[in-house]
Parts: structure tokens; sequence; C-alpha cells
């Protein structure tokens, strides 16, 4: 489970007057903090995002996003904070190209959908098809809150929303997946045990 980060260890040990150095365009600084950057970054973005290779694809933009803009970076002590953030936005990046993929749209193979994410959690098709029925925005928060197991802090920094909006939004789509549970028909056999309670309130 993701949780709040003071900072990444590898770059809490780095030097802040070479973080300032490749703010100001310093080649062999910058290399520097790349280097130091790079396990970090990895380490965060398997721990965010849904499957190794979107991993992989989090991590990769985090470090080209690190050499394009660390100028931009308003201080060097906030390297730190700002790779958390970038690594968290291209984790739901990468989990909305998913939920937004039209059904008739091929995958990569071995990449799987946000219903094959539940499909593979809970072994219940009931509740994939419910899934497939509420709208981007349940969904997006269902799978950072109830499948990724985000931080209600960290869901809402993703989503752009305050604390308060994310509870609410979860609360929402939470309901509106009982509800599409509810219509869905039963399956026959075997029978699928119940999965767990989407109104608890974190």
């Amino acid at each position: 489970m993701p949780t709040a980060e003071t900072g990444p260890s590898a770059l809490s040990t780095l030097p802040h007057d070479v973080v300032e150095a490749a703010r100001q365009g310093d080649s062999g600084a910058l290399a520097r903090v790349i280097a130091c950057a790079e396990p970090e970054v990895r380490r965060m973005a398997r721990s965010r995002c849904r499957s190794r290779e979107d991993a992989e694809d989090a991590a990769q933009e985090t470090l080209i996003i690190l050499y394009r803009r660390l100028g931009a970076l308003r201080t060097a002590a906030a390297l730190s904070s700002w790779l958390v953030r970038i690594v968290g936005r291209e984790c739901l990046r990468l989990a909305r190209r998913s939920l937004r993929r039209a059904p008739a749209e091929p995958r990569p193979a071995g990449a799987r959908s946000s219903e094959d994410v539940w499909f593979a959690q809970s072994g219940d098709p009931h509740l994939a098809a419910a899934l497939s029925t509420l709208t981007v925005h349940d969904r997006e928060v269902l799978l950072l809150r109830d499948i990724l197991d985000w931080s209600g802090d960290d869901t809402a920094a993703a989503l752009g929303l305050t604390r308060s909006a994310t509870k609410s939004r979860l609360h929402r789509a939470r309901r509106n997946l009982r509800r599409a549970l509810a219509t869905q028909p039963e399956p026959v056999s075997p029978p699928i045990a119940e999965t767990g309670d989407f109104s608890r309130n974190r």
C-alpha cells in the first residue's frame, strides 16, 4: 500500500548543491541526480502502479521529465516530493488509459483492463461485469482505493481533488457499484463467495 513519503532515502543523501547545479544546467550534476533518482523512482512506481509494465512505463516517463524539467524546480529541497507527485501522476495516467480503452480495441499481449484486475482480485465475474457499467470517474477512484490500495491523501492528490471530495466520490462509486451488482444476473454455478464490503468508509 502506498504511504505518505517524506522523501526517497537515496535522494535524501544527495547534497543540495548538486541538485542546484543540475537545476542550473550542469550536465555532470544532472547525470548524478538522475543516477541517484532512478532506483527510488522505480521503487515508487512498483508500489503504485497496477502492473510491472505500467511501473516500468511510469518510471521511464518520470526520469524523462526529471531530465527535461529539473530546471523548473523551485528549490533543491523540493526534489523528492516533486518526484513522488510525478510518479503518482504517471501511474494514474496509465490506469486511466486502461479504464478508457474501448472494449473492441486490442490490448498488448499480457495487458489487463481494470475489469481483468478486479476479476483477478475477486475471482468474481459478476463483480467484473458490474464494474464495467460504471463511469470512468467511479472506476478510477475504486481502482486507486480498493484495488491499488492507495491512501486517501495519495488518491486525492492524483485525482486533483480535496480529501473530502475524494471521500464523497468514493462513497458514490461504492454505492453505484452495489447498485450495479444488484442488477447483474446471478451466476448459476459454481457459487461465488461474497466479495469484500465496499461500503466500508476508509
